[in-house]
């Protein structure tokens, strides 16, 4: 079920019929804060107003021209314009096939550093986002370049690719580790990913160790985020961090908006810091389909949608 929600998430035909369906999009409103940057500020108000913070996204992805990568860059600077205006703590998180990758690299960072100068001028933050194992490479070149002389900026490690020990690694290496750790969302062949939920849940387990003893030698050059709705890992992360001395302040729990909002407001009562993901826009197809492909209770609360109940 999960490899054919994946699969759809990449067909135009399918995003043809479900879009076009009215109960779609209120179904969709589960995840994603909405179409329209209005929207997206009521979202992060309300989170702010419980203690939790918010990394926004535009949603849109695989843009293969300068116009349409120029106009979602264009969009992030009018939603930093409004998380400054509106007095909102909130970051962003980008894409880069949203930002022209398939363009160029060199364009798409030039295109994204408009979004990473902008968002450093008013003292907010830009998450670099992880995408297909087929861009790893690149968008972690990117971040590279990026980082070199922006400090706002972090990346997403994706915990299902065997890389990934590696690639944090080199970056604690480099004082580049300001990482979002998460499982992966893509359907990736075990060529390049770990098969199985209890490899992916291990290797997560892995990451957070890795990150946390880092930040305990070098707190001043780490930044932990651990991205998971599973209880395993957020206990885990829990423990590990009370029995090495690692202050709450020093790391933050992440989860996607709509999803397990219990949670999130019991890690803030016990001292946690918590942001949410909140995406928004009219290209929510395929973020809402990974959405549907992770949790099997996800794909019943939509089609309960949609024949009303």
């Amino acid at each position: 079920m999960r490899t054919a929600l994946l699969a759809l998430s990449h067909s135009k035909q399918a995003q043809g019929l479900i879009v076009a369906v009215p109960l779609s999009r209120r179904a969709a409103r589960r995840f994603v804060a909405g179409e329209t940057l209005a929207n997206a500020v009521e979202v992060i108000r309300q989170l702010n107003s419980q203690g939790i913070t918010a990394t926004v996204d535009y949603l849109g992805e695989y843009v293969s021209s300068e116009a349409e990568a120029r106009n979602n860059a264009d969009e992030y600077l009018r939603l930093l314009d409004a998380i400054q205006a509106n007095g909102l703590k909130a970051g962003v998180s980008v894409k880069l096939t949203a930002m022209g990758m398939h363009v160029g690299d060199d364009f798409c960072f030039t295109n994204v550093r408009r979004i990473v100068e902008k968002a450093e001028q008013i003292g907010s933050f830009v998450r670099v986002d992880m995408e297909d194992a087929a861009v790893t490479s690149r968008t972690l070149a990117i971040y590279r370049r990026l980082r070199d002389s922006h400090p706002c900026v972090g990346v997403v490690i994706q915990a299902y690719l065997y890389r990934s020990q590696q690639d944090v690694a080199a970056l604690i290496d480099e004082g580049m580790a300001d990482v979002r750790l998460c499982k992966g969302a893509y359907d990736e062949p075990p060529t390049v990913a770990f098969p199985t939920k209890p490899e992916v849940d291990q290797n997560m387990l892995a990451l957070c160790r890795q990150m946390f003893d880092a930040s305990a030698a070098h707190a001043a050059d780490l930044q932990l985020a651990v991205a998971s709705h599973d209880d395993q890992i957020i206990n885990y992360a829990k423990a590990y961090a009370y029995h090495h001395g690692i202050g709450r302040d020093r790391f933050e729990f992440q989860m996607l908006y709509g999803i397990r909002r219990d949670v999130q407001l019991a890690l803030v009562k016990e001292g946690y810091k918590v942001r949410v993901y909140v995406p928004f826009g009219t290209a929510w197809y395929g973020y809402f389909m990974r959405r549907l492909a992770e949790r099997p209770a996800n794909l019943v609360f939509f089609l309960r949608a949609l024949v009303g109940r």
